[in-house]
């Protein structure tokens, strides 16, 4: 592990005795003195759309600043910005996937007046709304890393239609996505509907850059999802995932994996949390500034914690949770605590709002570390265990997502951390009456993971009784168990689907996919 150099780094000694934000302020202290010197900046016009849609305030979140103010200068005249195209779109739901979307992009040089068009044609993007920039500087971290400035720029819509599809295109001064010879440039979105009806969804976690993870991307696009989860561990530029200053850390990973999603990213809104290698310690707060410049996500998440990775979102008939486990982790440490108890008492009470509210049939929780799973890598974290899953059985959960251990892993429906049913590949299972399935979904492109017994799957079923296992115990060490709830395995890159259904008796028929597109899992969940 490569650690800063000398004239970046804390003192060991020193660092044993700092919190997180502590250590945060200790190198900005240091460094961010010298960086503001050094940077440039980029400018943001607002020109609001009328009719169709309306554009939200372009003004900062909290922490959304994630390095250190950028003082004016002349950098976005130097270079003709006809010259910088726009790369990394991403798109994201606001606070109603009906009415409101934020297309996010990224440019490799400061622009003069970023933007973004959008209409109901492709080749009639009427409506013109100004974009928010977010820079963000990251220092020489080693003597083998350069400093990096990256530019992240957002715009929020709002007022759109429901059940609509929408083309837009990203530009600057010099760079119209209008023009003609630019048409190629222009994506598209569909808002959530007005009523329930049937959709597709898509989920995985552990991404990284690789030929696997691009081959798991196209294999989702086809799926024709309305929104895809990712949770957690994106593109892994934090390759030691401590969540510390020592990590060794390369912010140009971000640029390759924003272009590597972009082609589906840049059409299916991508919704994600934060894993381990997501806690990126150099920006405040908490190593979660980073993800503050790249992401909009919805704002409804606990307050006063501003974290990316906790907010939820309805689609039709299902409610989705997304929470950030790096708060209550009894194995990686480094965030654990520090929303207080807030981010628990959100869920607690969300999850309530949410079955208390007769148009939603489902809800599904997803977040990176696993509660359920018996690789030999990371298992199961006792902190998610003791804090979130009574909460999930005391609201009804019907279906949680989890990443972190490189494999797919599923388990039969639980009750009290017990088998309440077994449920084989291909069966139905009552969420209310049988309880809670579990499925661990992080082969998403990074290095796989292995278990301590064979893999069973769709066309190679090896049930066993019990598996041997851990959990990872309040003190940080490994307590091994015997379990009986790991009902399907797969060694291998995947992802999920999830198709829903809606009527009287409305259902979430989940198929777990290979790379190759081959099937490897099925089951369905019912209420």
């Amino acid at each position: 592990m490569e650690s800063p150099t000398p004239r970046v780094g804390i003192p060991g000694p020193l660092a044993s005795r700092m919190t997180m934000p502590e250590q945060h302020a200790y190198l900005r202290a240091r460094i961010g003195r010298r960086a503001l010197l050094r940077a440039g900046t980029l400018t943001a016009g607002s020109v609001a759309g009328a009719g169709l849609l309306g554009s939200s305030s372009a003004t900062a979140q909290p922490g959304a600043a994630a390095s250190p103010a950028f003082l004016p200068s002349s950098a976005a005249t130097r270079v003709d910005g006809s010259l910088v195209a726009p790369f990394g779109r991403h798109l994201a739901y606001g606070s109603d996937p009906r009415t409101r979307m934020t297309v996010s992009w990224q440019v490799p040089l400061p622009v003069r007046r970023p933007y973004l068009r959008v209409g109901l044609k492709p080749w009639e993007l009427s409506q013109r709304v100004g974009a928010e920039v977010r820079p963000l500087h990251t220092p020489s971290l080693s003597a083998k890393l350069p400093a990096v400035d990256q530019y992240y720029l957002h715009a929020a819509l709002e007022r759109l239609r429901p059940g609509t599809t929408y083309y837009y295109g990203v530009g600057h001064d010099g760079f119209d996505p209008a023009d003609a010879w630019r048409l190629g440039t222009v994506g598209s979105f569909r808002t959530a509907p007005s009523h329930a009806e049937p959709f597709v969804f898509t989920a995985f976690g552990d991404q990284g850059v690789s030929y696997d993870a691009l081959a798991n991307d196209q294999v989702i696009l086809g799926q024709n999802p309305a929104f895809h989860l990712h949770a957690g561990d994106l593109c892994y530029a934090d390759g030691n995932g401590q969540g510390l200053p020592a990590d060794t850390y390369d912010a140009r990973v971000w640029d390759q994996f924003l272009a590597q999603t972009e082609s589906v990213a840049a059409r299916v809104p991508w919704m994600v949390t934060t894993g381990n290698h997501d806690m990126e310690a150099w920006y405040s707060p908490n190593g979660y500034g980073g993800q503050n410049a790249r992401w909009t996500l919805p704002s409804d998440g606990p307050d006063p914690v501003k974290s990316p990775g906790v907010y939820s979102f309805t689609y039709g008939n299902v409610a989705v949770v997304a929470l950030d486990a790096n708060d209550v982790s009894h194995e990686i440490r480094a965030n654990t605590g520090y929303t207080d108890g807030a981010q628990t008492r959100w869920l607690d009470r969300r999850l309530g709002e949410l079955r208390r509210d007769r148009d939603i049939d489902f809800v599904v929780v997803f977040f990176h570390h696993c509660a359920f799973s018996t690789t030999n890598a990371h298992a199961s974290d006792g902190g998610v265990r003791d804090a979130w899953v009574p909460l999930f059985e005391k609201h009804r959960v019907d279906l949680v997502v989890n990443g972190h251990n490189h494999v797919y892993e599923r388990t039969d429906a639980l009750r009290g951390g017990a088998v309440g049913r077994r449920v084989p590949i291909g069966e139905s299972v009552s969420s209310v009456r049988d309880g809670i399935v579990y499925v661990t979904a992080g082969g998403a492109g990074k290095a796989l993971y292995d278990f301590p017994v064979p893999d069973s799957y769709e066309g190679r079923v090896a049930d066993l009784e019990s598996v041997p296992t851990y959990h990872w115990a309040a003190d940080g060490a490994k307590a091994t168990e015997t379990v009986e709830w790991s009902r399907v395995r797969y060694t291998g890159f995947s992802f999920l689907a999830v198709e829903v259904t809606t009527g009287h008796r409305p259902e979430l028929r989940v198929s777990a996919l290979a790379e190759t597109g081959r099937r490897i899992d099925h089951f369905t969940v019912t209420r």
